[in-house]
């Protein structure tokens, strides 16, 4: 499970590099500097949350059962927060209204929440052990 976790996180860092690039340069000349601050904020978050796997993927102090939900908690999360935003921040873009899907946002925001609440559950689990 840890070379998985922190395959995804430098899949997730990779993207997120390859996209922040994308927003900076190509985005920067047809998106309005708001929509632009949109997408580098899904860029920000996907990039957080890609070193997040890579921190958790190391630790050896985490249970495997809850790396394996912080990991789907996180993946789940990103392309719900991420994917969201970047949709939406490129909305004027196509011709599809990616508005109706702008309620998944707060739910990827939520599931990264989360992550971040299980890791503390289980430090402070751990903590109460010793």
């Amino acid at each position: 499970m840890d070379r998985k976790i922190i395959s995804t996180g430098a899949v997730l860092g990779m993207i997120a590099i390859i996209l922040g690039a994308f927003g900076a340069h190509a985005l920067k000349k047809v998106l309005p500097m708001e929509q632009l601050a949109t997408f580098e904020t899904g860029v920000r978050y996907q990039m957080y949350h890609a070193l997040f796997l890579l921190f958790i993927g190391l630790m050896k102090d985490i249970p495997q059962k809850a790396k394996k939900a912080i990991y789907f908690l996180v993946l789940f999360g990103v392309i719900l927060f991420s994917g969201s935003i970047y949709l939406l921040a490129t909305n004027n873009l196509t011709s599809f209204d990616f508005k109706i899907i702008g309620f998944v946002t707060p739910i990827g925001g939520l599931l990264l929440i989360l992550a971040w609440g299980v890791l503390l559950m289980n430090i402070m689990n751990k903590k109460s052990q010793n």
